[in-house]
């Protein structure tokens, strides 16, 4: 992966998601440690979440009350962000999201003010 921004995320101690994964081995769970992957790529990137799809995740590792993660990611290069999350020197996750166009059903409702039954306006 190319240098890209590169953005600290501080995991408290006390996070809510420790209490019950695991309680005598606390682990952030993958979903959320993606979801603040993914928060922080959209962010930066301006990128409108209708156009981008999660194409891929690997989790590498655990994350422990207290850790410092790393959010590196990369410009849209071909339809595609890769991203990556490290722990110091360790990756805990990687991925990319590709660019798509949105369902052209899902435009036309949108573009069309809503759905057909909406048609006539009055109730």
């Amino acid at each position: 992966m190319s240098a890209g921004p590169r953005t600290a995320l501080d995991v408290p101690h006390d996070h809510p998601a420790f209490a019950g994964h695991f309680p005598a081995f606390p682990v952030l769970p993958g979903a959320l440690v993606l979801d603040q992957a993914l928060e922080i790529i959209l962010r930066e990137r301006g990128i409108d979440v209708t156009r981008w799809q999660l194409a891929s995740a690997k989790f590498l590792g655990a994350v422990r009350p207290g850790e410092r993660l790393t959010v590196e990611h990369d410009a849209p290069r071909d339809g595609v962000v890769r991203f990556t999350v490290r722990c110091g020197e360790r990756i805990v996750a990687s991925g990319s999201l590709s660019a798509h166009a949105a369902h052209p059903a899902a435009e036309a409702g949108v573009a069309g003010g809503g759905n057909a039954g909406d048609a006539g306006g009055g109730g």
